[in-house]
Formats: C-alpha cells, sequence, structure tokens
C-alpha cells in the first residue's frame, strides 16, 4: 500500500482529485453563465463532457479507488447502507462508500444529459459539433426544458452529495474534503 505513514493511506490519485475539482468549477461556471456568457457556458459545458468521458475510461482502467468494480453496489446494498447511516452505524469504507458510489453514476448520468441536451441545443441554433445532424431538427423548447431539467437536477444532487460527505464526516471522524484534496485518508476501518 501506498502510504505516507503509518496512519496514513493514499486513495484518491491525482487524476480523480483534479477531475473533481474541474468538475465542481467547470459546473458552476456553466450554470452561474448560463444566459449571459453563451461562449463560456458552451466551452465549460464541452469541458465537462470531456471530463466525463475521461472519468468513464478511468472508471476501467484506473486505480484500485477509482474503478467502478471497487465502488459500483446494488440497489439492495445502497439501501442497506443509507439505513445504517440513518441510524448512525454505518462501516466506514476506505474508498466510496455504496452511496457514494451510487451519487457517482447518478452524477455523471445527470451531467451527461445535460450535456448532451446542451449540445443538441445548440445544433438547433446551427451552432456547435452536433449542427448539421438530425439533432439539429429537434424542438428548441423540449431541449431546452431537458437540458434545464437535468442542469437543476445536477445541482440538487450536488447538494445532496455534499450533504452525504457531511454526514459521512461526522458518523466517521474523518473529514471527507480534506480527503478530495490531499488524496490520503485513514489507514482504518475502525
Amino acid at each position: 500500500m501506498n502510504s505516507t505513514n503509518s496512519n496514513t493511506i493514499k486513495v484518491w490519485d491525482i487524476l480523480i482529485r483534479v477531475f473533481h475539482w474541474s468538475l465542481v468549477f467547470l459546473f458552476f461556471s456553466a450554470y452561474i453563465t448560463e444566459d449571459d456568457w453563451m461562449g463560456v457556458h458552451s466551452y465549460a459545458g464541452y469541458s465537462i463532457g470531456l471530463l466525463i468521458l475521461f472519468r468513464l475510461v478511468w472508471g476501467f482502467i484506473g486505480t484500485r479507488h477509482a474503478r467502478f468494480s471497487d465502488f459500483v453496489k446494488s440497489p439492495a446494498q445502497v439501501k442497506v447502507y443509507l439505513k445504517q447511516m440513518v441510524g448512525g452505524n454505518s462501516k466506514r469504507y476506505i474508498g466510496h462508500n455504496p452511496a457514494g458510489g451510487a451519487m457517482v453514476i447518478v452524477l455523471l448520468t445527470s451531467l451527461a444529459f445535460t450535456v448532451f441536451s446542451g449540445t443538441a441545443l445548440y445544433a438547433t441554433e446551427g451552432l456547435g459539433p452536433l449542427s448539421g445532424t438530425f439533432f439539429s431538427t429537434w424542438s428548441e423548447d423540449f431541449l431546452e426544458e431537458i437540458h434545464e431539467f437535468f442542469a437543476n437536477f445536477t445541482l440538487f444532487m450536488v447538494f445532496a452529495h455534499v450533504a452525504g460527505v457531511l454526514l459521512s464526516s461526522l458518523l466517521h471522524k474523518e473529514n471527507l474534503i480534506h480527503s478530495m484534496i490531499t488524496g490520503l485518508k485513514r489507514d482504518d476501518l475502525s
């Protein structure tokens, strides 16, 4: 195991941490520039799309705790974990817990729909990589509704994610935000 001292272990590799904080920055940049700065908005969206593609690849070939096989659990396992968490007696995981793993999948899926619908919406104006394709013939109003729904759903899920991180940090007496900055967590499962 790669640890910096006897009490910590490297869990989140640099690529996962850069991915995570870049995604935070780009999502909020896109969200707040929605109507006023379409150039910034669209390039933030395209960048999010590239980050999603990276994360999908890294989910299969990345370091141990970055791989989907390490943290994607069945809905039944997620449900059991959430019940235990509410009861204050959930198991501590070195990588993502089952709820965190489910959140990764939900956020990536919601972001992918947000990026796709935004890119398709842009195509209705003859702009972007999908212009000139059959997507440019779709209803602009329909695509705008879909795009706004997924952007707002993603924002809601971000707040749920932060709440889960804070609750898990309290329950297991560790600073998970600090872990996503340093990559380090306690090397115990207590």
